[in-house]
């Protein structure tokens, strides 16, 4: 406290005391203080000198002031830790210092880049709105020049007409231009050309409603919503408006065009091709006599007739002249470029095709076939460790599929044939000899099993002289390798021989053309609809392109490679999965490309009449001698008529191959009909009327079917190998069956979900839908009603208890034996073998 407060200064005696504090409205307190006295440190004697030795602190180190019990060292020591505190905290505090600067400089360059961001989008912003200012500018000054030279031109037309009253329209013009006009009349005018201004920017509507001047963006957005007339519209109407006033009205040039008519044509195409309107074309067919809808077929002569009354050009074309948009033309040198080879995997069966396929893209697809034999054609490609592109076609081997094998041979570069060297030659070998003979392809032999005990690779170069086949071992031509599917060896030396084989053919294609291509494989899939496999031999397949193949058109909806995945365009030499088509195409059909889909359905349309004109040709060459005979011959000829149904073209095509070959002088089969696709209602009525039993090539039923069969009495045989279908036909037309292994369905069950179990793999949880699931039963996995799996069960479960059976209604976990591609929704069969004695009837 101050001495001008009147009060006694704070003091204290001794070593404490009692301070009484005064507060406000005569409030105090007493307050205990202790006063401490400062601590003396007195050094000993010689402290002082060693405290200059060391350089820090020599008051310290004062013997009159250091503590009493401290020694030399002591002190020494307390000296160095106080100097090193200090220096750690000088360091400190220069990092501190030097972190500090940095933030404040990460700080102001932060705000320089926001202050120049915030200085560029000014810039960009201020940019923007002179340049929208400078173009409205334009256009207004655009429109009112417009405007004005139309009311020039409708004030020149008023004069024309008027020429006796010419003065009433100069006088006011000379005012408004006269320059020492009156400041009352200069005011009057300008305010009048402000007024025609805004009138003229300002949208209004005319007495139709329509909206006339120009439309800015406020305008648009204050309107009522209502149909207006568009700027494109305006424009016309002033351009005629125009040109009505200077008298320059001209009537556009009629174009003459050259119109192709087939002998039937849609009317809307007609039309189309006359570049005129629909509705144009339709009034002149009713004002003839003719009532047709733009989407209705008419003649060649009443197209001729409207053609020429259009005054268009008439040609006369024939059906056969609409095949000419898919004629090929030659390739200049210059447009193509290096393909992939196409090679063919060919051989007898089981001789290890697909397996020494598979070991060389290094999977696995023979696991995937029913009873480890190949019945369709699959096509891969495969990239080798040296980079090399190659497209592979696997064959099957079996008696049966001879005509997929020449299929294989047709479109394919280079023949790979595969030779067992424990089998040596056999009697498909000998076939696929002479299907790539045929082709005239370059064969490369492969002898396959070479690590077997009983291989004899030699035998098998013998034996392939008989059939004029030379390998290089015998001084011949044919390139031949030993390998093993199995241990993988001399795959190397393969690749090596199609890599070279492959340079000394020097295949060559041009992408950037229309896509041509064979069609390998063909099935109808329920989900996918009609799928074709197809190999493109020139130019590229794109996804949206119109295509024919066979007497079936499309458009490509998309493109599967042979791993599953979906692309966008496949190129030369690439094997793909083509959805799309109206319908499911012939094994052996070309596709090729075309510009629109009305071509498309020309050329589909002329095949397929060509066709049917072809069958009933056929027919009529058969005299009435020949059909008397042929009936009294079938009198004593008994007959097995069967129905055909099986997943792909090509299955089909060979099993009906194969039935046909069976049979005698006494009894043969007769195939009633055959397709593609699960079995349906029309087929059991078929078979019901020609008491036929249905043969499903992995294909089943579905369930209207089904019941109707079971109505019906139709037996619905199912087959996976095509060894037991020509086997059980063979023996039910020869009478000898000894014994019949039949099939009993005990249940269906349907999966709702898949769970992955350590140690289990994966687990399907189910409903058993009808009937029982037992665990001794055979059960297939089928999806979309086509056979993906035929095995054993590995597990039975009702919740975690294994179980023998499962009642109908019941959920339960399945698992299949040395299977995992399952999937929700598929459906599971279960069924229970039995052998039956059979009697002929």
């Amino acid at each position: 406290m101050s001495d001008t407060d009147g009060k006694k200064t704070l003091g204290l005696g001794g070593k404490g005391g009692h301070v009484k504090q005064s507060f406000s409205h005569g409030r105090t307190k007493s307050v205990v203080v202790e006063k401490k006295r400062k601590r003396v440190v007195v050094p000993k004697p010689g402290a002082q000198q060693a405290s200059g030795t060391q350089g820090k602190a020599p008051t310290q180190s004062d013997p009159s002031r250091r503590p009493a019990g401290i020694s030399d060292a002591e002190m020494e020591r307390r000296l160095k830790a106080l100097a090193a505190a200090k220096a750690r905290e000088t360091q400190d505090a220069a990092v501190r210092d030097a972190e500090e600067r940095a933030r404040e400089e990460e700080r102001q360059r932060r705000r320089e880049e926001a202050e120049a961001r915030e200085r560029e989008e000014r810039e960009r912003e201020a940019a923007l709105r002179a340049k929208e200012e400078e173009e409205a500018r334009a256009a207004k000054a655009e429109a009112e020049a417009k405007a004005e030279k139309v009311e020039k031109a409708a004030r020149k037309v008023q004069e024309d007409e008027a020429p006796a009253a010419p003065t009433a329209t100069a006088a006011p013009l000379s005012e408004r231009a006269r320059p020492t006009a009156a400041p009352q009349d200069a005011r009057k005018s300008v305010k009048r050309g402000e007024e025609d201004r805004a009138t003229r920017a300002k949208p209004r509507d005319d007495a139709g409603g329509r909206r006339a001047g120009k439309l800015t963006l406020k305008d648009a957005l204050a309107g009522d919503g209502g149909r207006q007339r568009s700027m494109a519209a305006m424009k016309r109407k002033q351009e005629r408006a125009r040109q009505k006033a200077m008298g320059q009205t001209q009537t556009r040039e009629k174009i003459v065009r050259e119109v192709q008519l087939p002998e039937t044509i849609v009317v809307q195409e007609l039309a189309n091709r006359m570049a005129e309107r629909v509705a144009d074309v339709v009034k002149s067919l009713m004002k003839m006599g003719v009532m047709a809808t733009m989407n209705q077929t008419i003649d060649a002569d009443t197209a001729e007739l409207l053609i020429e009354e259009f005054g268009h050009k008439v040609v006369r074309v024939s059906d056969a002249d609409v095949e000419q948009v898919i004629t090929q033309t030659d390739d200049a040198p210059e447009d193509l470029q290096p393909r992939a080879p196409i090679i063919t995997i060919m051989g007898h069966v089981d001789h290890g095709k697909t397996s020494l396929l598979d070991a060389i893209r290094k999977t696995s697809v023979v696991s995937g076939e029913a009873g480890g034999i190949t019945q369709h054609i699959g096509a891969y490609q495969v990239t080798t460790e040296s980079g090399a592109l190659l497209s592979f076609l696997d064959t099957p081997g079996h008696a049966a599929f001879t005509s997929m094998r020449a299929r294989g041979a047709n479109v394919t570069d280079i023949v790979v044939l595969v030779v067992a060297a424990d089998d040596s030659v056999m009697p498909q070998t000998i076939e696929a000899i002479n299907h790539a003979k045929a082709a005239k392809v370059p064969m490369i032999v492969a002898i396959n099993k070479c690590d077997k005990p009983a291989a004899d690779a030699n035998k098998v170069r013998t034996e392939l002289l008989q059939h004029e086949v030379v390998v290089e071992a015998m001084s011949g031509d044919v390139q031949d390798v030993e390998v093993s599917a199995i241990t993988g060896a001399g795959l190397d030396a393969l690749l090596e021989a199609i890599a070279l084989q492959a340079e000394i053919l020097e295949l060559k294609a041009n992408p950037d053309r229309n896509a041509m291509g064979a069609v390998i494989e063909a099935q109808l899939d329920v989900g996918r609809g009609p799928v074709a496999t197809v190999l493109v031999q020139n130019g590229t397949l794109r996804q949206g392109d119109i295509f024919v193949v066979g007497e079936q058109w499309g458009k490509v909806r998309a493109l599967v490679n042979d791993k599953g995945e979906r692309i966008k365009e496949a190129g030369p030499s690439v094997p793909v999965e083509v959805l799309g088509l109206n319908g499911t195409p012939e094994a052996g059909d070309v596709l090729n490309v075309v510009e629109t889909e009305a071509q498309a359905r020309e050329i589909a349309e002329y095949r397929q009449e060509a066709a049917k004109d072809k069958r009933a040709a056929a027919g009529a060459a058969t005299t009435l001698e020949q059909l008397m005979a042929k009936a009294k011959a079938d009198q004593d000829i008994a007959e097995l008529p069967v129905l055909v149904k099986a997943d792909v073209q090509g299955s089909a095509e060979a099993i009906v191959q194969a039935l046909e070959k069976i049979g005698n002088d006494e009894v043969r089969v007769r195939v009633l009909h055959y397709g593609v696709g699960a079995i349906t209602d029309t087929d059991v009525g078929l078979a019901e009327a020609s008491g036929a039993p249905i043969i499903g090539f992995n294909v089943r039923a579905n369930a209207s079917a089904r019941n109707s069969a079971n109505q019906k009495g139709v037996e619905l045989r199912y087959y996976s190998i095509i060894y037991d279908l020509v086997d059980d036909i063979k023996a039910a037309a020869s009478g000898l069956l000894s014994a019949e292994v039949r099939e009993n369905f005990i249940g269906y069950a349907e999966i709702r979900e898949v769970f992955k179990v350590s140690g289990v793999g994966k687990v399907a949880g189910c409903l058993v839908t009808e009937g029982v699931a037992r665990r001794s039963a055979g059960v297939r996995l089928l999806r979309d009603n086509v056979v993906m799996h035929e095995g054993t069960l590995k597990t039975l479960k009702r919740f975690k208890d294994e179980v023998k059976e499962v009642q109908s209604g019941q959920e339960c976990g399945m698992a299949f034996e040395n299977y995992d591609d399952i999937r929700a929704k598929d459906v599971i069969e279960i069924f229970e073998r039995e052998e039956i004695e059979r009697t002929l009837s």
